[in-house]
């Protein structure tokens, strides 16, 4: 299989599940397992601090024993199995200590696939754009799905889709890998020391923290905040599709729209937009307005998500694209979304538009950083 369809189905085999388990995943806590939405945010943010601990300690030790080869096909098995647990726990307690568990496993696949292509970009300079889009498509076919079956079975088909998603995922695991993914990365002695003093790397890791950690208001409570505004659930996943599609539209344009531009300029605009964004849904609590600012995720998560990539392809050696990719999957997008997660809890619970106003004050220092990228020619 060409190393372009192999990164692309393996896209949308994850993101499949990540579009289950992302959005949907509080509301099946609070309506299947009767917690809570304080109660639920406490266990969600339990799990990305276990994530933050898992992609940046775990995934990296993996990477020194084992090939991209051989996790690719273990971690998707093993997390399926460990779904599992979800469906006798019922107290707090109990579904606190199985979405640690989880949550050390499960997430790791996301830095694995993103590690997996920044390899294919720099041996085989496969199209990164591409192959991700496929990624978005997979998500957005399950925010359908899961639209339509809760609609028709209640939240209970959550877990269900899940199971099967993720039984998906570990049979397109199962496929030949490249030959390029094969060989162990053998990541550098130091490594952590040594991507520090990778020009400008703290900055942006900093500016991911601040952009994709504000989304943690719209991942963990948009779900519920759509049911609020009285929206069915089968317009519930169309609604939040309509972000997943402009994510589409912009990976398959990205490299060629992007090719001449500096990451400093495309962090500048994810933040600004991220900014607006939630701010934007925070003061007005309207079904339009929230549909209209959908579009904006192609920047304030595409965009940024994108630069972070590029800046890696441009600026890291190989023998630091794990703990590179690592850390950005755990401070950068699970650390941070934790503690946003928390706190836009308690604000939820006093008003729902003020934890999406909390986040558009918390991304706003990433447009200064952005700046200060420019200033000092970072990538």
């Amino acid at each position: 299989m060409k190393q372009q369809a192999w990164l692309s189905t393996n896209f949308f085999a994850f993101f499949f599940t990540w579009g289950i388990f992302l959005p949907y995943w509080t509301g099946w806590l609070v309506y299947e397992k009767d917690l809570t939405v304080a109660a639920a945010s406490t266990v969600i943010a339990a799990g990305l601090f276990a994530r933050s601990f898992s992609t940046l300690f775990l995934f990296p030790a993996l990477t020194k024993h084992f090939s991209l080869s051989v996790l690719i096909k273990l971690m998707p098995a093993l997390s399926f199995l460990l779904l599992l647990l979800f469906i006798p726990a019922e107290s707090f307690s109990a579904l606190l200590a199985v979405m640690v568990i989880y949550s050390l496993f499960y997430p790791t696949i996301l830095p694995l696939m993103e590690s997996n292509a920044t390899v294919l970009m720099k041996t085989n300079r496969i199209n990164y754009g591409r192959s991700r889009s496929w990624g978005s498509a997979g998500y957005t076919i399950s925010l359908i799905v899961i639209g339509i079956t809760t609609d028709l079975w209640t939240e209970s088909s959550i877990l269900v889709a899940m199971m099967i998603g993720s039984l998906f995922l570990a049979a397109c695991a199962l496929r030949p890998a490249p030959d390029a993914l094969k060989e162990k990365i053998a990541p550098q002695i130091g490594g952590y020391r040594s991507i520090f003093k990778t020009k400008g790397f703290l900055i942006v890791l900093t500016i991911c923290v601040l952009i994709q950690g504000a989304h943690a208001a719209y991942y963990s409570y948009g779900f519920i905040y759509l049911q609020e505004l009285n929206v069915s659930s089968v317009y519930i996943g169309l609604i939040l599709n309509i972000a997943v599609l402009s994510e589409i539209i912009f990976f398959a344009v990205a490299d060629r729209m992007l090719k001449r531009t500096s990451v400093a300029a495309m962090f500048i605009f994810a933040g600004m937009a991220s900014v607006i964004r939630w701010l934007l849904v925070g003061l007005f609590p309207s079904l339009w307005l929230f549909i209209l600012t959908q579009a904006f995720h192609s920047m304030t998560f595409g965009l940024a998500h994108y630069a972070f990539i590029n800046y890696v392809y441009r600026a890291v050696e190989k023998p630091l694209l794990p703990t590179a990719q690592g850390l950005y999957a755990s401070v950068g997008m699970g650390f941070s979304t934790a503690l946003l997660t928390t706190a836009g809890g308690y604000l939820y619970e006093v008003s729902p538009g003020l934890s999406f106003i909390g986040m558009s004050a918390a991304v706003l220092p990433a447009v200064f950083l952005g700046f200060l990228m420019k200033v000092k020619k970072i990538a």
